[in-house]
Order: structure tokens, then C-alpha cells, then sequence
């Protein structure tokens, strides 16, 4: 996969960026929502589709099947759509990040499917403590991801074929770890068990934290703002930040109450996005994740800008191993078993694919940590819909595959769009 085929400048002059910034404060130095709006319009036009055809699908895929059962829109319904879209969409969260650098890991679900049985073999048969079990399971997807990185940077291995051998290799010594018997059923008091199964976050403490995230999320709108207004650059107007805060409090208010209907918010689907919150933050505002985008932008021109190109290899093939080991665990502990078919073919392309119809880029440089939470939501509503609605398991295979060719193509589509753009 060539990282040339998209390109992207690492780095400015100061004459040219002085420009642009006194260019952005005559245009707009203090925007309105008319104005946000306005822009908004330029980057669709431009190809810069960010989330919107993901958001306009998953409102599709809600409205059609609803109309063939309205169970599917019920709070139980949509309780158990975000506890078992978690596991595999921890799993996402690393298939983001390798995606990003223009690469592939064709075998986190087998490595997904090894930690989970050197946890289970350990608190089962060894008698180890959970924690120590868990910690043991996060390093071996560490320890695989770290040896991926010294293939990759040492040798000139493709990622490609070093992780479709990992594939079958992991899948290999999991079996080995498993023994004759197969299967390993954790302790139904595990406290594992419970936090995958059983823990959800109910009444005035749920919506204690609705009210805290819609308050983090203004006071970091308002601390942006700041920061371009003493920079001198075009800043979002004070309604336009009121007005973004009160409608997710308000979503999320109403979304808690009706989860609330049922069991309420689970703590295993709250682990996973703030797992995806945390790492949008490190992409998007710390130099590690500059330094993420500006590989897999254009490795050479981030080499000469003076990157470290094979640190940041290491550091994201090292995580989407430990995202891997920890959706692996977190699926353990839901299924309350390790088997054989732990961590499959399913959930390794589950993985992939929903980071891919999240909005990530293929060609690397493009994609958010957000892409893993909103491709897995669509994927694991249409498997539950599908399921409601009483369709046979090979239709939802079709589906997912015709789905994840759309989202391929809007891709490619949108990529030809900012290149033309770019050009004119």
C-alpha cells in the first residue's frame, strides 16, 4: 500500500503560515453559525466527508428496521447493541491507529483470542489472580505488537504478510495454550464477569456523568476558542459553543433516560468510549499524534522534517496489540469462556471493518479514534437488526460486505474529490 498516493506537507514556512492566519482573520475573525455552516458546505464540496455518511447510514439502517419491528428500537434493544459492540470495538480502536500509518494487522483477532486464553488458562488451571492473569493477557498483545514493529522497521517486512502469518501462527499457539480440552469457562463470580456482564451506572449518578461530559465538552470548546482568538486566527462564536453544549447534554440526557428504562448506562460500553475519547485527544492534540497523521500522510516527507518514523511504528503497532489483547479479555469475560473459536475469523474482520466504515482512510494520514465507535455501532446494529427481524446469519455476512464496499468506495470517491480540489 503506498503511502505516496496521498500527500500532505509536514511542515509550513512561517511567511506562508503568517499568511494563511491573517487570510483566516480577514475572511473570519469571529465566526458565526451561519458561518460554521457555510464552511461546513465547503469541506463536503471539497470531499472532506468526515463522519456524515456514517450518521446518515446509521439513520437509515435505525429507520428501516424499525419499520419491520419497533422492538429494535426499544431500550433493551439498544442496551445490549452497546455492551456487545464494545469488545470488538476496543478492537477497533488499534485497527484505527495501524489504518492511519497506511498499514493493516490482519491478525488482531487471533491475537485477541491468545490473551484472552493466557488469562483464563492462568486464573483457571494456574490459580493466578485475575490482575495478574489480566496484566499477563495486555502484555502478550504488547509483546506481539512490539515484535510486529522490529519485522517492520528492522527487516522491511510488509505488514501484510507478517500479520496474515500472525494470523494463522497466533491462532496456532492459542490452541496450543488451550490444551485438549478446548474450552476454559471462567468463575461466574469473577469480578471480570461482572464488569462486562452486570455493571451498569443508574439513576442520579448516570446523569450526573451525562451533565459532566456535556460541561468537559463546552469548557473544551471555550479553551479552543480562546486559544485561536490570542493567536489571531477565526474563532466560533460564543452561541454557536452554548448552543453545541446544550444539544448534547440534552441528547445524552434524553438517551440516559431511556437506557435507564432498562438496566442504564453499562460500565464495559462507557470503558470503551472513553477509551476512543482518550485517544482523539492524543491524535489530534498532542505531537505524537501530528507525528501519526504526518507518517502516514507521507512517510519520506516526515523523515526529512525530522520525524522519528520508526518510533512512531513501534508505538502504534505496539497499542493496536494491546487494543487487541483488551477487547479479547473484555469478550471473555462476556462470553464468561475462552475457546478455540475465541478471537475468529469474524471478530478479526468485525475489527477492521468497522474501523473502515467509521471513516478511516485506507490510504493512511485520514481517520479519528472516533471512527472505531461509530463503524461498530453500525455494524453491530445491523446484526441485531437482522437478528430481530429473524434473517439468517448469511444474509448479515452479505450485508456487512456490501456495506464495507460502500464505505471503500465513498472513501476512494471523496479522496479523487480533495485531490481535484486540491489541485484547482
Amino acid at each position: 500500500m503506498s503511502k505516496t498516493e496521498q500527500t500532505r506537507p509536514v511542515d509550513q514556512p512561517a511567511e506562508a503560515t503568517a499568511v494563511l492566519d491573517r487570510a483566516d482573520e480577514r475572511l473570519v475573525h469571529n465566526q458565526t453559525p451561519m458561518d460554521a455552516v457555510r464552511a461546513f458546505g465547503r469541506r463536503i464540496r471539497g470531499g472532506d466527508l468526515g463522519s456524515l455518511p456514517v450518521i446518515v447510514g446509521l439513520v437509515i439502517i435505525s429507520l428501516v428496521f424499525y419499520s419491520q419491528e419497533e422492538t429494535f428500537l426499544s431500550s433493551r434493544t439498544l442496551v445490549n447493541i452497546s455492551l456487545f459492540a464494545a469488545p470488538i470495538g476496543i478492537i477497533a480502536i488499534g485497527v484505527v491507529l495501524i489504518l492511519l500509518l497506511g498499514e493493516i494487522d490482519l491478525s488482531v483477532g487471533s491475537v485477541s483470542g491468545l490473551a484472552a486464553s493466557v488469562m483464563a488458562v492462568l486464573v483457571v488451571y494456574h490459580d493466578y489472580s485475575l490482575w495478574l492473569a489480566l496484566l499477563a493477557g495486555a502484555a502478550t498483545g504488547l509483546a506481539i505488537g512490539a515484535f510486529y514493529a522490529l519485522l517492520y522497521t528492522k527487516i522491511g517486512v510488509p505488514s501484510f504478510v507478517m500479520t496474515l502469518a500472525g494470523l494463522l501462527g497466533f491462532l496456532g499457539l492459542q490452541l496450543f495454550v488451550l490444551g485438549k480440552n478446548g474450552t476454559v469457562n471462567l468463575p461466574p463470580d469473577s469480578s471480570l464477569v461482572e464488569f462486562t456482564r452486570s455493571s451498569f451506572v443508574t439513576g442520579i449518578a448516570s446523569y450526573v456523568i451525562v451533565v459532566l461530559v456535556a460541561l468537559a465538552y463546552g469548557g473544551a470548546l471555550f479553551w479552543g476558542a480562546r486559544r485561536r482568538a490570542a493567536a489571531q486566527l477565526s474563532t466560533p462564536s460564543m452561541t454557536g459553543i452554548v448552543i453545541r453544549t446544550v444539544l448534547l447534554a440534552v441528547g445524552l440526557l434524553y438517551l440516559t433516560y431511556y437506557l435507564n428504562i432498562d438496566r442504564g448506562l453499562g460500565y464495559l460500553p462507557l470503558l470503551f468510549v472513553a477509551l476512543v475519547v482518550v485517544m482523539d485527544l492524543l491524535l489530534r492534540k498532542t505531537m505524537w499524534g501530528r507525528h501519526v497523521f504526518a507518517v502516514g500522510g507521507n512517510e519520506e516527507a516526515a523523515r526529512r522534517s525530522g520525524i522519528h518514523v520508526n518510533r512512531v511504528y513501534f508505538s502504534v503497532f505496539a497499542l493496536t496489540g494491546f487494543f487487541a489483547a483488551l477487547g479479547g479479555l473484555l469478550a471473555a469475560g462476556q462470553l464468561t469462556s475462552v475457546s478455540q473459536a475465541s478471537g475468529g475469523t469474524d471478530t478479526n474482520l468485525t475489527a477492521i471493518a468497522a474501523a473502515v466504515i467509521g471513516g478511516t482512510s485506507l490510504f493512511g494520514g485520514r481517520g479519528s479514534a472516533y471512527a472505531a465507535l461509530l463503524g461498530i455501532i453500525v455494524l453491530q446494529s445491523i446484526q441485531t437488526g437482522l437478528n430481530v427481524v429473524g434473517v439468517d446469519s448469511s444474509v448479515r455476512y452479505m450485508v456487512t460486505g456490501a456495506v464495507l464496499l460502500l464505505a471503500v468506495s465513498i472513501d476512494s470517491v471523496s479522496r479523487r474529490a480533495r485531490s481535484s480540489s486540491g489541485r484547482g
